[in-house]
């Protein structure tokens, strides 16, 4: 199963770590997986690459965060955002393949 921890500051996406698989299909072709890992890579390259914020990214063997800190600007927050509601989305379609939990920081 995927794991998703959302780290919120006041109610707002500030970071999150991503671990597990889901078990979906075997490897290679397990679309949850697939959905989920593609959604991690636009969110964290997008935040650090292209809006060139300097969040601290961990990739792990299993596991992959993404940390901030500060006041956020607006589109790194949009991101974050985004990544939440698709990976809700994404739990919604999959409920025995994504667990979503929230931690207060």
């Amino acid at each position: 199963m995927v794991q998703a921890v959302f780290q919120r500051k006041d109610r707002r996406i500030t970071g999150f770590t991503v671990s597990g698989h889901a078990g979906y299909a075997n490897k290679g072709r397990d679309i949850v997986c697939a959905a989920v890992s593609s959604a991690v890579e636009l969110t964290a390259n997008g935040i650090t690459e292209i809006l060139h914020f300097p969040a601290e990214v961990d990739v792990l063997k299993n596991a992959i965060s993404l940390k901030t800190s500060g006041e956020l600007p607006l589109d790194v927050q949009a991101m974050l955002d985004s990544f939440e509601l698709h990976i809700r989305n994404l739990q919604e379609q999959f409920p025995a393949f994504i667990q979503i939990r929230y931690l207060e920081v």
